[in-house]
């Protein structure tokens, strides 16, 4: 009798990259990087392009076609890299600002991107250029390391945190402080999967505390203020708002909370067995983990108790983005808020606004992101406040524009994303500017959000219309097509969009969205907004209203939908 050789298992994806991560911290390795920049661009090794690159915020760049055009899933790699820099709480000087737009003219083809994480991302690097970069941003105290991976990813926060004269606390040095201590941190550097926290100290919840993995709100009990904490938050294919703890947290409480939240999550062995299925939010959705079982979890490892949580006031629904001109709580200072569409903007932009924040603010220049992708220039003075309007404007940035700019948020798409199915952000623009036109005088805050797969890195899933891509055969030909999701929010009505079972082909977005609107402005009572408009609605009777009757766009208006202008 002869032995007969086992055929070798093959890896799963999730099998592969956690023994990727068990065999090297990439953070300790960037020499091989620098190894890598000498030699060349087919000196890259799969372990760093699929998963090592990810943990110094760097992404192998699509080819420009999407995940259509590879398999599983997963598009082509081009030989250029995206970096995502990290902005904890999304602050940044005008120095820090210049050297960024000076990387953008110099190794990103002019231009970058604001993300829904106040990060900032770059595009079309070599890896020529990638060490330079990565120690030009080390020099002006900024990096990319942990911006991607399976880490704690850049800590947001409130960008109006010390300014505001409504907010609760200025929460800033804690989000500083959590960053300081969780990000890069060789403790967390192997964690199931990605892993978000926000701390907030304003009223209106600006960073999104409900879809994160932990939020933290500033809350008062008494003359006392601690924190209420939510776990649990994200999108994605499967969304899941935060849930929140009957805990009252100190403040001195607030950084061994997040970290011991962490661990919960590093230490489930079984998230690990499924990417798709890897976040916090699935011991709530699938592991019968309650809000109780994780509070106990964290005072048991914690070793001390919380009071219960006193009652929040939730932000009301609605746009939190600060665009516009508004008083501080500083005497004679304003900021200014500026809409930056789709987050995409220029590195001739990023260094004016940097020459801008420091010609018109009275402690030098001070700007932070927005995880709205826009950009907020504060400490300025308030007599010169409608000077930098104006010249905001000639730059492009609008401090004043329309609801259908103000409010439309896109991800990467295919123009650089290999996930991604449809292209997001010339469409985006394209939108727009069809909106603008189609409905002048549009009167109510409006979250436009375009996102290019079901990942919903533009949140589609908490916008009053969410764009999902899609690809549809159109006149014999597959085009971009997005399916519509409607009614999302969060705060005192938070709720996950509802799925409409209408798709259309991008170039009839346009003529969807103006039925819909039209029936909206024509049926509302007095005072109700979008979203209350929604909720009062049907799915099938919203559905009617996009689908309307057939009708032929005409063929001008179809122009530029597939560029990445």
């Amino acid at each position: 009798m002869t032995d007969t050789a086992t055929a070798p298992v093959k890896e799963t994806k999730a099998q592969r990259i956690e023994r990727l991560k068990r065999e090297r911290n990439p953070w300790e390795i960037f020499d091989d990087v620098r190894r890598f920049a000498r030699e060349g661009r087919e000196s890259v090794v799969p372990e760093w392009a699929s998963a090592y690159f990810k943990w110094w915020g760097i992404y192998t760049q699509g080819d420009g076609v999407g995940a259509v055009g590879g398999k599983g899933g997963e598009g082509l790699a081009s030989e250029y890299f995206m970096m995502r820099i990290a902005m904890p709480n999304g602050f940044m000087t005008s120095a820090q600002l210049r050297v960024i737009a000076d990387i953008a003219r110099k190794h990103a083809r002019n231009l970058a991107d604001i993300t829904t994480r106040q990060n900032i991302q770059l595009h079309w690097l070599t890896i020529e250029s990638i060490p330079e970069i990565v120690d030009a941003l080390d020099h002006i105290g900024l990096s990319p390391r942990g911006a991607c991976g399976d880490v704690v990813r850049n800590v947001t926060g409130c960008p109006l945190a010390g300014i505001d004269a409504d907010e609760i606390t200025d929460a800033s040095p804690l989000a500083l402080e959590i960053a300081h201590s969780l990000v890069g941190n060789d403790s967390f550097v192997n964690l199931p999967r990605k892993f978000k926290i926000c701390a907030t100290g304003c009223a209106s919840w600006c960073c999104y505390p409900e879809i994160n993995d932990v939020g933290f709100t500033a809350v008062r009990r008494g003359d006392e203020i601690g924190y209420a904490v939510r776990v649990g938050g994200g999108l994605s294919k499967e969304p899941h708002l935060a849930v929140k703890l009957n805990a009252f947290i100190r403040r001195e409480q607030v950084v061994d909370v997040a970290r011991a939240i962490a661990e919960i999550f590093r230490d489930q062995q079984g998230l690990r067995e499924n990417r798709d299925r890897a976040r916090l939010k699935y011991l709530f959705m699938r592991e019968g983990w309650t809000p109780e079982t994780f509070l106990a979890e964290v005072e048991s490892r914690l070793g001390y108790s919380f009071d219960p949580a006193p009652e929040e006031k939730l932000p009301p629904d609605g746009l939190r983005d600060h665009s516009g001109i508004h008083t501080q709580k500083q005497p004679g200072l304003s900021y200014v808020g500026a809409s930056v569409l789709r987050g995409r903007i220029s590195g001739e932009q990023l260094a004016a606004a940097a020459d801008l924040a420091e010609k018109y603010g009275a402690n030098g220049g001070e700007l932070r992101t927005t995880v709205m992708q826009n950009l907020i220039f504060v400490n300025i003075r308030t007599e010169k406040a409608r000077e930098l309007v104006d010249e905001l404007h000639r730059i492009g940035l609008r401090v004043e524009g329309t609801e259908f700019w103000r409010g439309t948020v896109a991800c990467t798409g295919t123009e650089f994303c290999k996930l991604a199915i449809s292209e997001t952000k010339g469409f985006a623009k394209w939108l727009v500017e069809e909106m603008e036109e189609r409905l002048p005088g549009f009167d109510q805050q409006i979250k436009l959000n375009v996102t290019g797969c079901p990942n919903s890195c533009g949140q589609h899933w908490i916008a009053d219309i969410g764009l999902e891509g899609k690809k549809a055969k159109y006149d014999g030909q597959m085009v971009d097509a997005f399916n519509f999701s409607l009614g999302g929010a969060l705060g005192e009505h938070a709720g996950v969009a509802r799925v409409t079972g209408y798709r259309a082909p991008a170039a009839e977005v346009p003529a969807a969205i103006e039925r819909l609107l039209r029936g909206y402005l024509a049926d509302r009572n007095h005072g109700e907004n979008l979203r209350a408009w929604f909720a009062r609605h049907e799915v099938a009777e919203l559905k009617e209203m996009l689908e309307g009757a057939p009708q032929e766009l005409p063929e001008a208006a179809t122009e530029g939908i597939a560029c990445g202008a």
